[in-house]
């Protein structure tokens, strides 16, 4: 019965869910290079004593964020930034506590064949590359600029929603197999549907993806405006960098507008498919599924613009971060359900 491997890798999600959105957090506060060291053994331990806060505290002041942002930084206010880095490290140290253990257990009383096996241990060497990922991040910000690339960032963000799709179609796998037994008259339709919803959760990831971008260079901390850019239907500071390319990644103006141009095609092709769907003999599972897309995107719209309008408070953005990853799972359920009808 693979029903427990299930409920295992579900709890994996749901921490790597809580793990996107501390890390989301974590940036927000500006607090993801106040660990200046990768410890993946003792930095498990917390600082205890005065004189353990002191050291952590000189070794942050020979970094470009405490003398270019942080400068005359007392222990109290360095606390305030070095728990958040601190917890969204143990977090991550926990989550790969819990996925080896029960791994090595389900492998030792033969409840995994061999290529549930496999794909297991492909989900644990990404999350071994994500644990690098995360530290080769930080070590950008440690050099001369006080933050974080951008490119690094976005690629630290995509590999942790890899991992989470990895676990979650894993898990919806053990608990409904696919048959592949189409029902009766819709052999035409569901096809199409099938891979609409394809193009659906590829574009959604883009969009998180773009939100990378977006965070990485703060983007979202100007054009607070909606659905204009400051009167602007296209702003005409979209190509101000030289190689053309760098505006995508480097041009605040560009990076925004990217990721409203994908909310909007999201916005309209959503309600599409779903109008498509309702037109399919489905399963009432894969029906629900089809709803709760569309409930999804309009949570996630309707936080991005709020976020956007705040100038990105911290509890809006955090929020934002976290409904992202409820679209992607919506986004997931469908295409695995539309399998199973």
């Amino acid at each position: 019965m693979q029903k427990p491997i299930a409920i295992w890798l579900l709890i994996c999600c749901a921490m790597v869910y809580a793990m996107v959105v501390v890390g989301g957090v974590t940036r927000l506060t500006d607090s993801g290079l106040s660990i200046v060291e990768w410890q993946p053994i003792v930095g498990t331990m917390p600082p205890i004593t005065q004189g353990d806060w002191d050291e952590l505290l000189d070794k942050y002041r020979e970094t470009p964020q405490y003398q270019k942002v942080n400068a005359g930084m007392n222990v109290d206010e360095f606390k305030n930034i070095f728990w958040w880095e601190y917890f969204h490290r143990l977090l991550g140290r926990a989550i790969g506590v819990v996925f080896f253990i029960p791994f090595v257990y389900f492998l030792i009383r033969k409840k995994i064949d061999r290529p549930l096996g496999i794909k297991l241990s492909g989900i644990f060497v990404l999350g071994g590359l994500q644990g690098l990922m995360g530290w080769y991040m930080v070590m950008s910000g440690l050099v001369n600029d006080p933050h974080v690339s951008q490119y690094r960032l976005t690629a630290h963000l995509g590999l942790a929603f890899v991992i989470y799709a990895a676990l979650l179609w894993v898990a919806m796998g053990l608990l409904s197999p696919q048959t592949n037994n189409n029902q009766a008259g819709n052999h035409k339709e569901l096809p199409s549907l099938r891979r609409f919803s394809t193009v659906l959760t590829s574009l959604i990831f883009i969009m998180i993806l773009s939100g990378g971008f977006v965070a990485g260079i703060r983007a979202g901390l100007a054009y607070n405006t909606f659905p204009l850019m400051n009167g602007y239907l296209i702003p005409p500071d979209l190509f101000l960098l030289e190689p053309w390319y760098r505006n995508f990644f480097d041009n605040i103006t560009t990076v925004q507008f990217n990721h409203r141009v994908i909310a909007w095609i999201l916005a309209i092709l959503v309600p599409v498919f779903w109008f498509k769907s309702l037109k399919c003999q489905l399963s009432d599972s894969a029906r629900l599924a089809c709803h709760f897309l569309l409930v999804a995107l309009v949570i996630q719209i309707s936080l991005g613009i709020a976020t956007l309008l705040q100038a990105v408070p911290l509890t809006l953005a955090a929020s934002h971060q976290a409904g992202a990853m409820l679209l992607f799972t919506a986004a997931l359920w469908v295409n695995h359900k539309l399998r199973d009808s």
